[in-house]
């Protein structure tokens, strides 16, 4: 039957399918990996050469992302391609994957490619179909730019080893958070399964640096690393407990992303839960990617950003604001004498604006015109900062106060800061105002 749905299919048809079918799948990046063609073949991967586009529901997609097959052997409870299904079904050839790379990248629409799939007949016939598609397009068309492979659970290792010499990247979906989650809605996969493949990427990639050390010319293994995704919403863990899957994930598996999946209702099923108006959890999915970007780049540990009685980020605020209303002993601090990581902490300041802060104040006394040339949001820095012992206006370091102000996004001056000026911060401040309330 699969022979004969893909006679029946052009490629132009079979392309619509598989490539509607790849936009569950956000696991999809391009940075991580600098290597340049060598003038005899088609393409490179440098950084800035990978173009990005925007799908309908504003997802980042960067690479011809697309579906190997959308037939699949398991019945996920929240996957539009699970076995049970009544959906149109058809894989593509390695050749016509091979066709589609390279005449897309001659048009310039693409720089490189994303594949994933669905497990057509078992894992390891799957992961072999892949690793032909992905040799023919390196050794055959001598393809050079960047590839994004999914890693199919189950797969014999072997396989798995050899298809990561052929990629850039590779990635292995944990699918959702929890083992528990996992036997409800994915009764056919197992964490052990997915958690074998990444650490065999793991390992590998650790053995590889050994040998390119060793030998300059040795092939390179996934040279930009691993990445994994996680379904928000579909089961009913919080966000600390996610939080805390992903740090573990990061410090285990030394992953370079994980990436969060607004669940998207695609199929009816009493296991899944109802959403409002079908609308995905979009807002919770930005908390967690401004969460994660912070244990990523700015030295924070997950139960700093929440714990057991505070489980969930706010709505209205981000984590990083959160954090600093509920430290408010530590503001403000004097850009001119705190260390970068202290500066990291500070809302508003990012780590280039901190690295740029630090290589500035060797050369003289850095002032507020100074920070917002480099970047700094003032608007959200300058309840928590001092400069040469001055803050910006007259506020009050009190949590209600400054959480009215975040708020308040249309001021551009704090409220009852109008027509005042720079004044020295005084150690009697906040002596008339009561202690901090929650918000």
């Amino acid at each position: 039957m699969q022979n004969i749905i893909q006679e029946e299919m052009t490629l132009n048809e079979k392309l619509n399918i598989l490539s509607d079918a790849a936009k569950y799948d956000v696991s999809c990046t391009s940075s991580g990996v600098e290597r340049k063609g060598d003038g005899t073949g088609m393409g490179n991967c440098s950084k800035a050469g990978i173009c990005h586009s925007f799908s309908a529901d504003g997802r980042c997609i960067s690479l011809l992302k697309i579906l190997f097959t959308n037939e699949c052997i398991y019945d996920c409870k929240y996957c539009i391609n699970r076995a049970s299904n009544d959906v149109v079904r058809t894989s593509f050839t390695p050749e016509e994957i091979c066709t589609l790379t390279m005449e897309f990248y001659r048009r310039n629409y693409i720089e490189g490619l994303f594949l994933s799939s669905g497990i057509l007949k078992s894992p390891d016939y799957t992961m072999e179909l892949i690793y032909a598609a992905l040799y023919r397009l390196r050794h055959v068309c001598n393809f050079q730019g960047y590839i994004h492979v999914k890693a199919i659970p189950g797969a014999d290792p072997r396989l798995v080893q050899m298809t990561g010499f052929l990629a850039d990247r590779m990635s292995v979906n944990v699918e959702l958070p929890t083992a528990e989650s996992l036997r409800l809605l994915a009764p056919h996969k197992s964490r052990k399964n997915i958690l074998a493949p990444m650490r065999l990427v793991q390992n590998q990639i650790t053995e590889n640096k050994q040998e390119i050390r060793l030998y300059r010319n040795a092939p390179r293994f996934v040279p930009a690393g691993q990445s994994t995704q996680m379904i928000i919403g579909a089961t009913p863990e919080t966000d600390y407990q996610i939080l805390n899957v992903a740090e573990s994930l990061y410090k285990k598996f030394g992953l370079k992303r994980v990436f969060y999946s607004a669940f998207v209702p695609v199929n009816e099923d009493r296991d899944l839960p109802v959403l409002k108006d079908n609308q995905p959890p979009l807002l919770r999915e930005h908390r967690l990617y401004q969460a994660d970007w912070l244990l990523r780049f700015y030295h924070f540990e997950a139960h700093e950003l929440l714990d057991e009685e505070n489980p969930n980020f706010n709505i209205l605020l981000d984590p990083k604001c959160c954090w600093a209303l509920k430290h408010l002993e530590v503001f403000p601090i004097e850009i001119n004498k705190a260390d970068y990581r202290l500066l990291l902490r500070v809302p508003g300041i990012g780590y280039k604006s901190a690295a740029r802060i630090v290589k500035a104040r060797r050369l003289g006394v850095l002032q507020f015109e100074d920070l917002k040339k480099m970047g700094v949001a003032l608007k959200r820095a300058l309840y928590f900062i001092t400069c040469a012992g001055r803050m910006m206006y007259p506020v009050r370091i009190e949590e209600d106060y400054i959480t009215r102000n975040l708020l308040n996004t249309k001021e551009k001056i704090p409220e009852g800061a109008y027509g005042m000026t720079y004044r020295q911060l005084s150690l009697f401040d906040d002596a008339n105002f009561s202690g901090v309330n929650g918000i």
